[in-house]
């Protein structure tokens, strides 16, 4: 069945061509967070990374998911915070819902990683799923540690956050697709960026010869860890390896001048990475009122 592109634009949705894929960055919200959620990086100089970046203190994290319009089928890449991200959060719903798209007719879930702002709109308040017919995809390395037992001595918020992995993920056991790479669905291949999460994801899309990579969780401070790509995260599982990550996935797209989005760029998230006097930079996509 032929499927129609969007083209109107609305607000907190923003249309991308990409070949024959339409892929619409979909806005959930912010998180209000503060320094104190950074890490491998002196406060002060954060601080100055941001101002040199005119960006607001306390800082914001923009949470973005995306859905993928191949003409024949619709793939979401996360789903954002549902019920339970906060009141800044939760609006990915309502907008997919405004694209006029029910969740019936999203084919297949594309899964970065299962922290609570990717996988809690799988759910509803009741935890039942949202997207009744979906396969759900994600690295066998992240369903292998988030969906097993919680590790002895866990503190509160890693316990935390293993529950809300399994409540997200839990109503679809019985379609839970767990994969180490390649391509899984037409024209999306999971490229394994690990560090973050045991098995964090990107995906890269490749329609003709455009080419987009959907990096998930590489980078979550955008005024701060494009010049310092040192600087991490408090959350990360395995510090060094999501630095390691980082650096080469920005090494890549800056050699290979390949686009990128992500799920905490700045909405609307398209972009390239270049190098920089220290470090990198974004380079937003050119927005033109035409998909």
């Amino acid at each position: 069945m032929s499927l129609p592109l969007p083209t109107a634009q609305i607000a907190g949705v923003h249309h991308f061509r990409l070949g024959d894929f339409v892929v619409s960055a979909i806005n959930d919200g912010i998180f209000e967070v503060t320094l104190d959620v950074m890490a491998n990086i002196d406060r002060a100089e954060a601080e100055a990374l941001q101002a040199a970046a005119f960006r607001r203190m306390p800082p914001r994290i923009t949470i973005n998911a995306f859905l993928v319009n191949d003409g024949q089928s619709l793939t979401l890449i996360d789903s954002g915070c549902g019920t339970i991200g906060g009141p800044a959060a939760g609006a990915f719903g309502r907008r997919l819902a405004a694209l006029g798209v029910a969740p019936s007719a999203i084919k297949r879930v594309l899964v970065t990683h299962m922290h609570i702002d990717h996988v809690s709109g799988l759910v509803d308040g009741e935890g039942r799923p949202v997207f009744p017919e979906a396969e759900i995809v994600v690295h066998e390395q992240e369903a292998k540690f988030w969906l097993g037992a919680v590790p002895a001595g866990a503190p509160d918020g890693l316990r935390d956050a293993f529950g809300v992995a399994q409540r997200g993920i839990g109503p679809y056991r019985e379609r839970l697709r767990t994969v180490s790479g390649g391509e899984v669905a037409p024209g999306i291949t999971l490229i394994p960026a690990p560090g973050h999460t045991p098995g964090h994801s990107g995906y890269a899309l490749q329609s003709g010869r455009e080419h987009l990579l959907i990096w998930g969780d590489i980078v979550h401070m955008p005024g701060v860890q494009f010049a310092e790509p040192e600087a991490g995260m408090v959350f990360d599982i395995d510090p060094a390896a999501a630095r390691a990550s980082r650096k080469r996935i920005f090494d890549m797209a800056a050699s290979e001048r390949t686009r990128v989005a992500g799920m905490h760029l700045d909405f609307p998230t398209f972009g390239h990475v270049t190098r920089a006097a220290r470090g990198y930079a974004f380079v937003p996509e050119v927005w033109y009122p035409d998909v």
